[in-house]
Parts: structure tokens; sequence; C-alpha cells
């Protein structure tokens, strides 16, 4: 046996060791739909105003929620007034502080990291971080070595939530933090009301 050909055996089987080490795969999540939505946006009014967000025009909505240590499983629903609006899933590999849903705001979904090189090396005008249409919008992240791992569950792609509600599950992968992302980022003037619930389930 060569030593280059030594060499490739043994990284490859260091490699295989490190990745038992990595987070585990994530399981796709359930999705449905449900014809309700004035009944829907009438329970989240009486429930008070912590379930309705005004999403302004160029702003994403993250809603950070934490895995409860009782639960096992993640349920959401969701509706709009009048438009639609993009919505996507991702899970964050870090712990939390408390069990508190908390809402953040930001004018574009600076959350994400860009490669701009690559995006500059001839990646397509569509699918692109700004193209909520094509779900494309973590194509070329750069890993940030000082922020927690994210796995996208389900991608950012426009919902018609303003014609019905929508609705999806997702088994917890781990402890960590789900981020629900409401996007209209792609409205130069509309804001949109959303109407959303979320709860865990053992």
């Amino acid at each position: 046996m060569t030593p280059s050909l030594l060499r490739e055996i043994v990284g490859r089987d260091h490699a295989r060791l490190c990745c038992k080490d990595a987070n585990p795969a994530i399981s796709p999540a359930s999705l449905w739909n449900r014809q309700d939505i004035n009944e829907f946006k009438q329970n989240i009014k009486k429930d008070g105003s912590e379930g309705i967000i005004k999403v302004g025009h160029g702003e994403t909505v993250t809603v950070r929620v934490p895995t409860h240590e009782n639960g096992s499983c993640l349920f959401w629903e969701f509706a709009t007034d009048h438009y639609d609006i993009g919505f996507g899933v991702y899970f964050e590999w870090t712990v939390a502080d408390s069990n508190q849903v908390s809402v953040h705001v930001s004018e574009s979904d600076d959350e994400e990291d860009y490669d701009e090189a690559a995006e500059a090396e001839g990646a397509p005008a569509t699918g692109g971080p700004g193209d909520v249409e094509s779900g494309g919008r973590i194509q070329t992240r750069r890993d940030d070595p000082n922020k927690p791992r994210q796995d996208e569950i389900i991608p950012v792609y426009r919902r018609d939530c303003h014609e019905e509600v929508y609705a999806g599950s997702h088994r917890y992968p781990g402890r960590g933090v789900y981020l629900l992302k409401f996007d209209n980022s792609y409205s130069l003037w509309r804001s949109k009301t959303l109407y959303y619930r979320v709860y865990y389930s053992k």
C-alpha cells in the first residue's frame, strides 16, 4: 500500500468518525391547509394581541420558538388579511435561555449571510437571496463560526394564506430553537397583518 493511498484511507475514516458527532438528520415537516380562515382569525383576536403581528413592507419577521423540555413536536398555524406572505421554517442548534417565544423584525432577511463572491461568479438572477418565489434564499450561505448552525426545514416561499389557514408540524430533531420566518421583503408598498399560533405536543 502506497503512503498516499494510506493517507487517503485514514482521511476518509477520520471524516467518517467526525461526522458521528454532527447534528442528527432533519426529518421533513408535515403541512396542511384549513378552510376555516375567518373563524381562525377571530379566535386569535379573542386570545389577545400576542398572536397578531403587522409585517411592514420590506420586512421579515422571525418568530423564535425554543423547543420545550416537555414536548417532542412543534405545531404552527397562520393566516393573513387580503394578501400573501413568504413563509419558511429553520432550526437553530442552540440552547435557549428560556422557553419564551420571541419576535424579531428586520428590514430584510439580514440574519442570512450570503457569499457575495460566489453570487458574483455567475449565480442566476432568480433563486438568489432576494427571490422568495423560488425559495432559494440560502443557496450560497457562508458558515459563520460565531453563529449556531441552522438547518432548513421548509424553504421560504410565498403562501396564499389570505385564502386559507396554513398549518404544519415538525418533530424535534433535538434541543434548539425553531425560526418561523414571515417574509414580506418583496412587497414595496403593502404591509401584511399576520395571525399566528404556535404550540407543542408530547
